[in-house]
């Protein structure tokens, strides 16, 4: 839209220059009142125009935003579900993170404070789950903890 003001007003400007350098002094008014209008009809159809484009890509990025957050979403709770090898490469690191979000606490900062608030929120159990230093080095053949737990974790990370 800048882009078509700042060239209609080029377009107003020259031809008012072309009218005052070739035509009578009478016509310059007439000449610049059309350039004007012109330039008007042109920016009236360009916003007319505009709101239906801008409304159908505003629709298309909400789909696709949606499509996107439920593969996610089905990739993670497939993870969950099959070896300990994937939830400790893919959900273990997000699930660390979302903890230190959610609680303040910094692993780097007070690793004992980390692990005793781990502990206090998820118990022993699913801390072990979340636990970033927890990575099993052959976790090809367990398996992960379920969906189950999954969803506990979730849900008291969601309670703080």
């Amino acid at each position: 839209m800048k882009k078509l003001v700042a060239a209609g007003l080029f377009v107003v400007l020259l031809a008012e220059v072309m009218a005052v350098a070739v035509l009578d002094r009478e016509w310059v008014l007439g000449v610049v009142g059309t350039m004007v209008a012109l330039v008007f009809l042109a920016l009236r159809f360009y916003l007319v125009r505009e709101p239906s484009y801008h409304d159908s890509a505003t629709t298309n990025d909400a789909a696709e935003s949606l499509r996107r957050w439920l593969s996610r979403t089905e990739t993670l709770v497939g993870r969950s579900e099959s070896t300990r090898r994937d939830w400790d490469r893919h959900l273990r690191p997000m699930l660390a993170r979302q903890f230190e979000l959610a609680t303040g606490q910094r692993e780097a900062r007070n690793r004992n404070a980390f692990h005793a608030t781990g502990t206090m929120l998820f118990g022993a159990e699913l801390w072990a789950w979340v636990d970033p230093q927890n990575v099993s080095r052959t976790g090809d053949s367990e398996p992960g903890p379920g969906r189950a737990a999954l969803d506990e974790i979730l849900r008291r990370l969601e309670q703080v």
